[in-house]
């Protein structure tokens, strides 16, 4: 199951190593309710292995899109059964908002436009 959340960074951990073979790394972004901003939601991902370094460009309190899938596990122990899920993040997009400066385009000279090709009698 794949899904996009958008929202603002407002905790970054560490990488944990869990195990010599296995490292997780969790963020939480807060995602803004449009009726009434007392009701924002606070979504916690994880993000493992390879994909941890992911955060690395991202500040907090900046905006962003989160690609996740959940996954849910079954864990045993001394006979009991405990369920659990996870929401985890395969990829992340810096967005600009709309209070962010646009870059600016050069501006547009005719010099700049490449000549036109020679003409030859080649059909393709």
């Amino acid at each position: 199951m794949n899904f996009e959340l958008n929202g603002k960074m407002i905790v970054k951990e560490e990488t944990q190593a869990i195990s010599d073979r296995f490292k997780k790394r969790e963020f939480v972004i807060e995602v803004e309710n449009e009726r009434n901003s007392d009701w924002n939601d606070f979504i916690k991902f994880q993000l493992t292995q390879d994909r941890c370094d992911l955060l690395e460009t991202v500040s907090l309190n900046e905006e962003i899109k989160v690609s996740f899938n959940v996954r849910g596990r079954k864990w045993e122990k001394d006979g009991k059964v405990n369920y659990f899920s996870n929401l985890e993040a395969w990829r992340i997009e810096k967005v600009q908002t709309a209070g962010s400066p646009v870059p600016e385009m050069p501006e547009f000279r005719a010099e700049d436009v490449p000549p036109a090709p020679e003409e030859d009698d080649l059909p393709f």
